[in-house]
């Protein structure tokens, strides 16, 4: 027998194994050139300059995001050909008014190659796992702890979703939880669709509680830190810089007071799909949607773990959370099947990353438009028409929170928050700077808007993006209008409670009741829940809709025996 008979056979590759690994190469290789150009790595600079003055500029931008919305929410063409008709007609319009043309490459670096390699990276790693049975087996888990309960499994899907966005973020949670939730769906006989728009909602509102839980919040955490301020350029607010530990101070109370009405909105709002209760055979189940290769698991879930970890020390390693995903996905892919690439990658939503890379090239050429340059305009002049130009004046400070919360969740609604808070950063700096207001109410405004105001419409967040994706690609397309009728209230609903919050914390208690007050809202806030759980119980419900409990009957029976008493009264006396 000669050497060459030694030899095992070679394992003949597809092309889209070499085609998927190259694109990891690639957006790993896009990332570090992007960074190295905005960091100044590059001696000639941004292409890319701002169009000054153009009216008609802006309305041709205008009429370019509007007319890809109009698209999106007809339902006309797929959502990444509308995004990607918007991003050759933004740039078109940005060579026309520049009198410039740019190559593919200095297009590229418009896109967000951080969003793009995070996501990436975990998709790959979510596709692996799904392998391993572990989706099966923690949707059992959910179903053993509701009893049966429709309501109560939300109730529990969801909380396990806002805790989870908190600590890792929330385009993470959705990628690992929708195959859960979509298997669950199928086992239990749910539409799935409403299970994933409710997880989804309260993956933006649990992320907005920390720094690493939403990606507008880790914009925020860098772009506004006081070695960041000071590099723009206002030595005189450094002392607003945010820090990690911030975050959960000043917004964890706000995103607390939010939770039970957004649970009640979604038990009246889903009445039907959400009631009732669904009886299978647990040992059944576990038995079928058991753990089907604990080896693979071990080491994947390991990985996974460092993975996570590392997203929880990047304010200290500062390392990129996209460098951390798209390494912990080599790693999985070299510690499981290294000569298997199809089964691991066809979990990555190949359609979701270029709406993405769309919809970034789109409001970045925008941006050079002058049009999101318009917003913070109109936000400037907004409010200089409240107070007077004198330092620590109440009315601007209030008119100040109010107007940035509010444009901000309308406008993360309809653009997504992770380019509308890139251009947000400056602008809050520019106005606390040139109307002298304290800056760091400012900062919480533009976190809250942004991070709520992506529950608005499918396109307001990338969590949503990513979950249509995954939901779509299994066979449930989610609709812009469907997601609408419910995001767009919750919105709403978030952002004004949060909206007396931040007038209780950072207006009434300016003068030093800050803290006060946020102890105040928490107090309120948890006996609320207590006392709302307390009746629930009483009347024999379970947790889950103790806490939900319409009392409206009660207070209607209150009132009128406290009518009928006054009449009693009144008619003794006479």
């Amino acid at each position: 027998m000669n050497g060459a008979g030694l030899l095992l056979p070679r394992r003949r590759r597809h092309p889209s194994q070499y085609i998927a690994l190259g694109l990891i190469a690639f957006t790993g290789t896009m990332m570090f050139t992007t960074s190295s150009i905005a960091s100044g790595g590059s001696s000639s600079g941004s292409p890319f300059e701002q169009i000054q003055d153009n009216s008609q500029a802006v309305m041709v931008g205008l009429g370019i995001l509007l007319g890809v919305y109009a698209l999106i929410i007809t339902e006309v063409v797929h959502r990444t050909l509308a995004a990607a008709i918007g991003g050759l007609l933004s740039l078109a319009a940005l060579c026309y008014y520049s009198s410039q043309s740019y190559t593919l490459g200095e297009v590229t670096t418009l896109i967000d190659w951080e969003t793009i390699g995070l996501l990436l990276g975990m998709m790959v790693m979510v596709g692996i796992l799904s392998h391993t049975g572990l989706f099966e087996w923690f949707a059992v888990q959910a179903y053993k702890r509701s009893g049966g309960s429709v309501w109560t499994l939300v109730v529990i899907l969801c909380s396990v979703t806002a805790v989870l966005s908190a600590f890792l973020d929330n385009v993470t949670t959705m990628l690992l939880l929708t195959p859960v939730t979509i298997q669950l769906a199928k086992v239990l006989d749910l539409k799935p669709i409403p299970l994933l728009i409710s997880e989804v909602l309260f993956s933006n509102i649990g992320g907005a509680a920390t720094m690493i839980g939403d990606p507008p919040n880790i914009m925020i955490g860098s772009g506004l830190s006081a070695a960041a301020i000071e590099k723009a350029g206002y030595p005189d607010l450094m002392s607003a810089g945010v820090t990690f530990n911030d975050f959960i101070l000043e917004m964890a109370p706000g995103i607390l007071m939010t939770i039970v009405p957004s649970f009640m909105f979604l038990k009246w709002f889903y009445a039907e799909e959400f009631s009732g209760t669904r009886v299978r055979d647990i040992a059944e189940l576990e038995s079928k949607y058991g753990i089907k290769d604990a080896a693979m698991l071990k080491v994947s879930g390991t990985i996974l773990v460092l993975v996570v970890v590392n997203f929880f020390l990047h304010p200290i390693t500062h390392i990129a959370v996209s460098w951390i995903a798209l390494i912990g996905a080599v790693l999985m892919l070299l510690a499981t099947d290294r000569h298997e690439l199809e089964q691991p990658l066809e979990h990555v939503e190949w359609s979701t990353l270029l709406f993405f890379a769309g919809l970034f090239v789109m409001v970045h050429a925008l941006q050079y438009l002058g049009v999101i340059e318009l917003i913070g305009t109109y936000v400037t002049k907004g409010i200089q028409m409240f107070g007077s130009d004198a330092e620590g004046d109440l009315v601007r400070l209030a008119a100040a929170i109010l107007i940035i919360l509010w444009v901000s969740a309308i406008a993360s609604a309809f653009i997504d928050n992770i380019p509308y808070t890139a251009t947000m950063i400056p602008v809050v700096m520019q106005i606390a700077h040139d109307l002298n207001i304290d800056l760091g109410p400012m900062i919480w405004a533009l976190a809250f808007g942004a991070c709520l105001g992506g529950n608005g419409t499918l396109i307001g967040a990338s969590a949503n993006v990513v979950t249509a994706g995954m939901s779509e690609e299994a066979g449930y397309p989610i609709s812009f209008n469907e997601f609408f009728k419910a995001g767009f209230p919750v919105m709403l609903l978030t952002t004004a409670i949060v909206s007396i919050y931040m007038i209780l914390v950072y207006v009434v208690g300016a003068d030093g009741g800050a803290t006060v007050w946020k102890l105040v809202c928490i107090g309120i806030t948890m006996f609320g829940i207590i006392w709302q759980v307390a009746r629930g119980r009483s009347k024999g419900k379970n947790f889950a809709d103790a806490l939900v409990d319409n009392d409206s009957e009660a207070f209607i029976e209150l009132a009128e025996s406290a009518v009928d008493r006054i009449k009693s009264i009144a008619s003794s006396e006479e």
